[in-house]
């Protein structure tokens, strides 16, 4: 039997690291959208991040791969894992608040565990995993409010587009364990945002037209940040953890990501939240923790 990972204090930096990045990403992509459209903001993010990954790729000598099966994955990956979610929580971001939308983000991991076990059989959903998804899905529940779900309006159409952006990351891992598993991660990073790019440009030609470069200087930051930082730089820092701490030990990013969105939201964008999201979070927070411990034990 493997010895389990457990997170070293260098591990436990960085994993606080990347949760204080990709909290900050939510912020600084609302920021972008008050004066660029969806669309284009969703191009800025992928191509920015593609170009500095291939670079690290040149850079290290990293084999690119040929074979157009692999591509093909590349192209599927970036659909699922960037132009679906990145374009359906830029969106939804217009109409909920940042906090929000780092709550029903942190969904993510319990889709996962529960797309793991229908496709493969060494993650099955045993009765404690169960009991973390119940917890995780009862905590966006009230987290969303019954409210919403008997009024169909903007505010409850953003949350269920932020939501199905949730499933397709899942989806997107499910992917990348069956076909891009044996790549470098650099290069499979690398690849999915080639993918997502090549996508996403035509539709943004046909729905926002081209995109202008002259922008205010906080959207260049804001751009800045959340392509070169929160998304290249993230990916290459989530890698690292992983083989640090282990898949189990990273979920626990999921619970250090709403509080710094939550905190930013409020300080930047004078965005308050009802008591119901935070109780919401609490209880998913729980589900999470449960999943962690289950992920540990296996």
């Amino acid at each position: 039997m493997a010895a389990q990972k457990h997170l070293s204090p260098n591990a436990w930096v960085e994993l606080l690291l990347l949760g204080m990045i990709w909290g900050a990403s939510f912020v600084s992509i609302r920021i972008a959208l008050d004066t660029i459209p969806v669309m284009t903001s969703v191009l800025h993010r992928v191509f920015w991040a593609m170009l500095v990954l291939w670079l690290i790729v040149f850079a290290r000598r990293l084999v690119i791969p040929r074979s157009p099966r692999v591509w093909a994955a590349f192209l599927v990956m970036g659909l699922l894992n960037n132009a679906i979610p990145f374009s359906l929580m830029a969106w939804g971001q217009l109409y909920i608040e940042v906090g929000l939308t780092s709550i029903l983000n942190a969904m993510t991991a319990i889709f996962g565990v529960v797309t793991a076990a229908i496709f493969f059989k060494d993650e099955q959903l045993t009765r404690s995993r169960a009991i973390g998804v119940a917890l995780g899905f009862l905590g966006v529940v009230i987290a969303i409010g019954l409210r919403n779900f008997v009024s169909f309006d903007l505010q409850s159409m953003a949350q269920l587009a932020i939501i199905v952006g949730t499933i397709s990351y899942a989806l997107a891992g499910a992917w990348a364990r069956v076909t891009l598993s044996d790549l470098p991660p650099v290069v499979a990073a690398a690849g999915m945002l080639t993918g997502s790019t090549i996508l996403i440009l035509p539709l943004t030609l046909i729905v926002d037209g081209v995109p202008s470069l002259d922008l205010p200087l906080i959207t260049w930051s804001a751009i800045g940040y959340y392509a070169l930082i929160a998304t290249a730089g993230a990916y290459l820092l989530y890698y690292r953890v992983l083989k640090m701490a282990g898949a189990g030990n990273l979920l626990l990013v999921t619970l250090i990501i709403p509080p710094v969105s939550i905190v930013l939201g409020a300080v930047l964008r004078d965005e308050t939240l009802p008591l119901q999201a935070y109780l919401g979070f609490a209880i998913l927070a729980l589900g999470l923790l449960t999943l962690n411990r289950s992920s540990a034990r296996d």
